[in-house]
């Protein structure tokens, strides 16, 4: 049984002090491969930084929806320029984010349209971050694909919480479904309702560590070994076994992100 946990914040300072050791347990629970996101350029930079210390990490470079404020020409030069990379795999991660209020709706749709259209120049996926905005950033997404012609590389929608006609419509645009720790919450039973009718072939896993750390460690720091945990429960809502969710979200992860084995 092979893991890949694709999406870490392990550039955050929480990990400063632990990152070696971080990875080795992630190592001895199975988990092979972990895709650190940027939330702007400075964070990606540093995603990138962490991809070539450790083998098994790769990079998505991107500016989140509440700090799209600062993307302008200069700021997206530098995201091309860090797209070049080997290590990077995605841009990402991007989106619309209306929870918060930090950024005017109207600017995040127009920097979410410019980074997907940096995705498709660069033939790269996209990881979509998406909190109370999932008619707005299905639209987009639509209105994207549709713009490309031919059918530009999807993505992943990252740490799914919409209803079941967003995750219909999402799988309808050949997108992938991030899956976190939150699925074992007390509270989410229309999530794991959700997950329950999502096919294995359409779903990643994932720890958003430092964030959504699973039952029974929540509200502690997070961490890529946790999503062993993630895997356990969408086996025990769908009544498979964890391999069958090791092996399919695993698959998932290296066709959607480009690796050959």
């Amino acid at each position: 049984m092979l893991l890949i946990d694709t999406h870490c914040h392990l550039d955050f300072q929480i990990f400063d002090q632990d990152r070696h050791q971080i990875l080795e347990r992630a190592a001895q629970n199975k988990v092979t491969r972990i895709i650190n996101p940027g939330t702007n350029i400075e964070t990606s930079k540093a995603a990138l930084q962490i991809s070539t210390q450790f083998s098994s990490v790769s990079a998505a470079v991107g500016i989140h929806p509440n700090e799209v404020l600062d993307l302008d020409k200069s700021t997206l030069q530098k995201l091309r320029k860090l797209s070049n990379h080997p290590n990077v795999v995605a841009i990402g991660e991007i989106g619309l984010d209306y929870y918060r209020n930090i950024t005017p709706p109207d600017k995040q749709k127009q920097r979410f349209r410019v980074q997907l259209d940096l995705a498709s120049e660069l033939d790269l996926p996209v990881i979509v971050h998406c909190r109370d905005a999932y008619e707005d950033t299905i639209n987009i997404i639509s209105e994207w694909q549709s713009s490309m012609g031919s059918a530009p590389n999807p993505g992943v929608f990252h740490s799914f919480s919409g209803l079941e006609s967003h995750m219909n419509t999402i799988l309808d645009k050949g997108f992938y479904i991030g899956v976190t720790g939150s699925i074992t919450f007390n509270k989410s039973n229309n999530l794991r309702d959700i997950v329950a009718g999502l096919p294995l072939t359409k779903i990643l896993i994932e720890t958003d560590a430092p964030f959504l750390s699973p039952q029974p460690n929540r509200g502690k720091r997070n961490e890529p070994a946790f999503v062993r945990w993630v895997a356990d429960k969408i086996a025990e809502i769908k009544s498979v076994t964890v391999d069958e969710v090791a092996n399919s979200s695993t698959h998932n992860a290296l066709k959607l992100f480009g690796w050959n084995n």
